[in-house]
């Protein structure tokens, strides 16, 4: 028998120091856990608010309005009556007619980005501008000069002169940039002075609705006066400018986009050096690939930019054709229509690029000298081929369709050395109706091959089936805008 003491000295069981341990090392991580939060969420701003605010700026400007009153005045024939009184009523008394201008202000936000005294803003606070003053966080004020804006990605660049070398802050890569990093936004929010928000990033890769858009969405408060304005990471790099809110009443929701630093740099560089943009151009026009449009083709992925037309100038040159797909450009895959945009843009104009393209199965490699966007805006599409003769009416995939005529050119409008089929009719119930096809519209393309006769396309058709595809490729033209569409071929 085994007295008390004798028991309570016996080993305690060995699950109870188990526990005891586990519940240790619990403790132990969950404190560890904690430091580690908190060691990535800063516990204040100040430090980096403190560094960067003196390169911000409060711009306002001032814009001289004419105000004509004589526009609305009555007006009285030669000797009426009560001539001499009204004009009294409506001249001075300097006999000068009372049409008066007045003086209308804006604010907005800025930054500088180089010691002898480079600024930029959005190009909406300047727009329309007499006169451009900007206070610094140290309350010095100086004018400002313009020097160049760029509507297209809404970004102006200013220069201020100082006898002291100023304050500025560095760009940051914004494509380094996660979602979820912090970041403050820094400006002059309803005209209240210097204001510092914090926040992280809630997406990238925004687009709004211009063709180089790529912007940063942020939660930290932007409102309006904060246009143009620096978003910073972090370490005190700008990353963004802060140009839009998304919100129902006009303030803050937490919904505001900052265009990309990658984007305004480029800018920035071609106005400092030339006082606009000089961006490179293709000479094309392209739309994005479907699944439909990638399987008709041959191509596995529905990724890349498809060019619909090619105009007279640097693609022409090279050898680019009309449905060829540019998968990558100067080293860099194409994802879409919109990738591709941006990337030419940025390139140098004259610059030789190669410019991969997928065509009739296989990747081609073409070498591109390109010219410049600003001046080749007008560019017109190349003469096609001679004109043919008059064709009847054939029903080809819930079409009814029919050659170009004379008759026809003039009925749509259309140049005399416009070639292709007319769509006379579109059956209910086809594939082609649920596309979009429409009476009028003209079909110069299937399998990016001309077509010109309603037999063409039947041809075209079956070549497709015996490759054992299951759509084939058109390009449709409507008020002269070309579009590829996969129509199918199963019935």
């Amino acid at each position: 028998m085994i007295s008390r003491a004798a028991q309570s000295a016996l080993p305690r069981p060995a699950g109870m120091y188990a526990l005891k341990l586990f519940t240790l090392v619990f403790v132990l991580l969950m404190s560890q856990i904690a430091v580690l939060a908190a060691q990535d969420r800063p516990e204040s701003f100040a430090d980096l608010a403190e560094r960067v605010s003196p390169a911000v700026v409060n711009i306002t400007t001032t814009t001289t309005v004419a105000a004509r009153l004589d526009d609305n005045q009555p007006r009285l024939p030669e000797g009426a009556p009560f001539e001499d009184f009204f004009r009294d009523f409506f001249d001075t008394p300097e006999g000068q007619n009372r049409n008066r201008s007045r003086q209308s202000q804006a604010l907005g936000s800025g930054f500088v980005i180089s010691a002898d005294g480079y600024l930029v803003t959005n190009n909406h606070v300047i727009e329309g501008a007499d006169e451009i003053r900007v206070e610094f966080f140290s309350g010095l004020e100086l004018q400002a000069e313009l020097i160049g804006t760029d509507p297209a990605t809404d970004i102006a660049l200013l220069k201020v002169d100082h006898d002291a070398d100023l304050p500025f802050v560095p760009w940051g890569n914004a494509e380094a940039a996660r979602v979820g990093d912090w970041v403050i936004a820094v400006g002059n929010p309803l005209g209240q002075g210097f204001s510092v928000s914090a926040g992280i990033i809630s997406a990238r890769g925004r687009a709004l609705q211009g063709n180089y858009d790529d912007y940063i969405q942020t939660d930290a408060a932007i409102n309006r006066g904060n246009s143009g304005g620096p978003l910073f990471n972090m370490d005190g790099e700008v990353i963004g400018v802060n140009t839009a809110i998304l919100s129902p009443t006009g303030g803050s929701i937490g919904i505001g986009f900052a265009m990309s630093s990658n984007v305004v740099v480029n800018v920035v560089q071609q106005l400092r050096e030339f006082g606009s943009t000089r961006r490179g151009w293709l000479g094309v026009r392209i739309q994005d690939l479907n699944d439909e449009m990638a399987e008709a083709i041959g191509l596995d992925r529905a990724e890349g930019a498809m060019v619909t037309e090619v105009m007279e100038g640097p693609s022409q040159d090279g050898g680019m054709l009309a449905g060829d797909v540019i998968v990558r450009f100067d080293g860099g895959r194409v994802a879409d229509t919109r990738m591709l945009v941006r990337r030419v843009g940025e390139a140098s104009v004259g610059s030789d690029v190669e410019v991969v393209v997928f065509r009739a199965g296989e990747e081609v490699t073409l070498t591109i000298t390109l010219g410049q966007r600003e001046l080749a805006e007008g560019a017109t599409a190349p003469a096609t081929d001679e004109m043919r003769k008059d064709m009847e009416p054939s029903s080809v995939l819930g079409m009814e369709l029919q050659g170009l005529t004379e008759t026809l050119r003039a009925e749509l409008d259309l140049p005399a050395s416009a070639q292709g089929l007319v769509v006379r009719s579109v059956d209910a119930d086809s594939d082609a109706a649920a596309k979009g096809v429409q009476p009028g519209d003209l079909i110069t393309e299937a399998n990016q091959q001309p077509v010109t006769t309603p037999e063409d396309l039947r041809q075209r058709a079956e070549e497709a089936r015996d490759a054992g595809r299951r759509s084939l490729l058109v390009l449709l033209r409507r008020d002269g805008d070309p579009r590829f569409l996969a129509l199918s071929l199963e019935d």
